[in-house]
């Protein structure tokens, strides 16, 4: 009987112990990612308070309005933030905002500045690498990889409620409205499908997403898994991430 209690005794205390270095582990992982977070975040604070556009130069001036948007929205997330995923939305959407920076500097003529890491979306969606242009309902609408008179704004790119829209200059923010509704309206999709969509398959637009378009169109015409009902008919491409998400 004695054993016995011994032994409960030193069970519950290897329980206890085991709960306690969990604790202090998870304690410290935290404290690590709100610590990742606080330095993104400042950072982008000195950079944005430290850059000044000039009035003729509209690109610029609006990509630093933009940095300062997710400078505000970042600190709020710091705010609220009480998991490490959360300290983890917190720094990605600093480091849009130095971006925006970035896109800024580049705007102005400077150089961009030190190395910028790319969200996992970001790099899913790629980038605009070739102008664009569109005709929507009788608006015309544009892409392009560096600011013109008639793209000004711009976006690091992301995923944006499951459609890849990829880093680049436009002429208007149209995919704002699916960020601020949490879901495409009709004129969106259809700029994304006129706009967007054909540059997956041109070579106007790089990334995951361009990548998964043309292996699907090279085993098309070559015969190969498309043909035998492998990836393109009804994988990744045809029913899983590209299509699914959509």
């Amino acid at each position: 009987m004695a054993v016995m209690i011994v032994l409960l005794a030193l069970g519950a205390i290897l329980v206890g112990l085991l709960a306690f270095q969990a604790k202090k582990k998870a304690d410290r992982r935290l404290a690590d990612s709100r610590e990742e977070a606080q330095r993104w975040y400042e950072r982008l604070g000195g950079q944005t308070l430290n850059l000044v556009a000039d009035g003729d130069n509209p690109a610029a001036k609006q990509a630093l309005v933009d940095a300062s948007e997710r400078y505000t929205a970042a600190g709020a997330q710091l705010e609220r933030a009480q998991s490490r995923r959360q300290y983890e939305l917190a720094a990605d959407t600093a480091i849009e905002g130095l971006q925006y920076v970035k896109a800024a500097r580049l705007a102005m003529g400077l150089d961009a500045g030190p190395h910028i890491p790319r969200t996992s979306g970001q790099l899913r969606a790629g980038s605009v690498t070739e102008r664009m242009e569109a005709d929507v309902d009788g608006h015309r609408y544009v892409a392009s990889p560096t600011p013109t008179d008639d793209a000004r704004h711009y976006y690091p790119g992301g995923m944006v409620k499951g459609r890849p829209v990829p880093g680049g200059w436009y002429s208007e923010p149209w995919w704002k409205t699916a960020l601020v509704a949490g879901a495409w309206g009709i004129g969106s999709m259809m700029v994304f499908d006129a706009l967007i969509s054909p540059g997956f398959g041109t070579g106007a637009v790089d990334g995951a997403y361009a990548d998964g378009y043309a292996d699907g169109a090279s085993d098309y015409g070559s015969g190969g898994d498309y043909a035998g009902g492998g990836d393109f008919g009804g994988g990744d491409f045809g029913g899983g991430d590209f299509g699914g998400g959509f």
